[in-house]
């Protein structure tokens, strides 16, 4: 479904929308862990152009009223899965996305330093379509194949790594949906 181009960081067959807000991780850091997240802008709508825009410092405030309180946030995140399933890539995952804020796993804070932040195109009561888990079984079939540092790697939602601050990705993802899309890839 996917194929990771190791040199480049790069998902083939991800629409490519590169974002300034990342860097380089430390010295001999590399991806262990990934964090699942949603976003929608506005809040609770779906569609139109406005995370490319917010992940590359170009959202407008007077776009909505929303707006107007994060267009100055320099946030990305390594994937974004739209609700059509459609994969996007804002920073290759040897780069460090800034995605996950303040925030700490298994005794490790800085979690934007070692891990890979893929956004879910939802919020936390809208149930997720079923093309959204299939594209996000594909592409952690495809980072845990291809990355070593990944293979075993822990998926965590963003809740999980910055408890009582975010709550995403919410009541609606269905984790057992997600795991039980990955044991059947594996077992094929």
């Amino acid at each position: 479904m996917f194929n990771l181009d190791l040199s480049s960081g790069r998902i083939r067959e991800a629409r490519q929308v590169e974002s300034p807000n990342c860097d380089d991780r430390p010295v001999e850091c590399c991806p262990e862990l990934i964090v699942i997240h949603n976003i929608s802008l506005p809040p609770g709508e779906f569609g139109g152009p406005w995370i490319d825009e917010l992940f590359t410092n170009q959202l407008r405030p007077e776009g909505h009223t929303y707006f107007a309180e994060i267009h100055e946030l320099q946030v990305s995140a390594h994937f974004l899965i739209r609700r059509d399933g459609e994969l996007v890539q804002y920073v290759p995952v040897n780069r460090r996305a800034w995605h996950a804020g303040q925030s700490c796993f298994d005794g490790r804070e800085r979690c934007n330093d070692f891990s890979i932040g893929i956004e879910m195109e939802g919020d936390d009561e809208t149930p997720y379509e079923e093309i959204q888990y299939a594209a996000l079984v594909g592409l952690l079939q495809e980072l845990r194949g291809s990355i070593d540092s990944l293979a075993q790697a822990d998926i965590v939602g963003h809740r999980d790594i910055a408890p009582g601050r975010k709550t995403d990705p919410g009541d609606a993802f269905d984790w057992q949906r997600l795991f039980s899309g990955l044991r059947q890839t594996e077992n094929s």
